[in-house]
C-alpha cells in the first residue's frame, strides 16, 4: 500500500481539527500536530526534546531545524510506515522548503497539501460565538450550541464568558497573521500539484465526504 503523507492547513476556526479526527479514522494515519509533538518530545527527554525545552523555557520560538527534526523523529515511528497527518507546520514557505528537503533525505515525499478554505468573516462568527465556563472549561457556541439559559453553563450552572482568544479583534489579528505568513503556502504547493482546496462552509460532514474521496483516489492513482 503506499503512503499516504498529508499536511493540513486553513484559517483558524476552519475545522482542521474535525476533519484531522474522522480522516485519522478514515485511513489508519497517526495526527502530527506541532504543538503535541514538541510537548511530547520534551516529555520524553529526547535530545531535539531537550534543545526544545530550553528555547521554551526561555520564552523564545524554537528554530525551525530543530521542529523539523523532532517531525521526522515522529515520522520513524511504525505507527507512521504508511503516511501521516501533519497540523501547525509548515507556516511558512522557508518552513516548507526545510520540510520538503528533510522529507526527501529520508526518501519520503508529500502526497497532498489539504487546504481548508474559510474566508474571514465565517471564521469570526465561529470562534466569537463560543463561550467557555469559568469552572470547568465546558464550551459552547451561542449560535451553533447555545446553553438553555443564556450565560449559564448547563452542566454546573456557572459563569459563561468569552475568552480573550475568542474576541473579535484578537480573531482579526491572528487572521492577519495567516494571510501575512501562512496564505502563501497555498500558491507554494499549488504550483507544485499537490495542494487540494475544500470549501470549510459546508457542513463538516460534506467537507468530511469530499475530503475522503479526494484522499482515497489520491491513493488509487498512486498504486496504479
Amino acid at each position: 500500500m503506499s503512503e499516504l503523507n498529508l499536511i493540513l492547513v486553513g484559517p483558524p476556526g476552519a475545522g482542521k481539527g474535525t476533519q484531522a479526527e474522522r480522516l485519522t479514522e478514515d485511513f489508519n494515519l497517526p495526527y502530527f500536530a506541532t504543538g503535541n509533538i514538541l510537548r511530547a518530545a520534551v516529555a520524553d527527554g529526547t535530545d531535539l526534546g531537550k534543545q526544545a525545552k530550553a528555547f521554551m523555557d526561555a520564552g523564545d520560538l524554537v528554530p525551525d531545524e530543530v521542529i523539523i527534526g523532532v517531525i521526522l523523529e515522529a515520522l520513524q515511528g511504525e505507527d507512521a510506515s504508511d503516511g501521516f497527518l501533519l497540523d501547525g507546520f509548515p507556516r511558512t514557505v522557508p518552513q516548507a522548503d526545510a520540510l520538503g528537503e528533510a522529507l526527501d533525505k529520508v526518501g519520503r515525499s508529500l502526497t497532498a497539501v489539504l487546504l481548508i478554505d474559510v474566508d474571514d468573516d465565517e471564521v469570526v462568527r465561529r470562534l466569537s460565538g463560543r463561550r467557555t465556563c469559568v469552572k470547568s472549561g465546558h464550551t459552547y457556541h451561542v449560535e451553533f450550541d447555545p446553553p438553555k439559559h443564556a450565560d449559564v453553563c448547563d452542566q454546573d450552572g456557572s459563569r459563561l464568558v468569552q475568552r480573550d482568544d475568542d474576541k473579535p479583534d484578537t480573531i482579526r489579528k491572528r487572521l492577519s497573521v495567516y494571510h501575512e505568513q501562512t496564505e502563501p503556502l497555498v500558491a507554494y504547493y499549488d504550483d507544485r500539484d499537490l495542494l487540494r482546496r475544500f470549501d470549510g462552509t459546508r457542513r463538516p460532514t460534506e467537507v468530511h465526504d469530499h475530503i475522503r474521496a479526494t484522499v482515497a483516489t489520491l491513493r488509487l492513482e498512486d498504486e496504479l
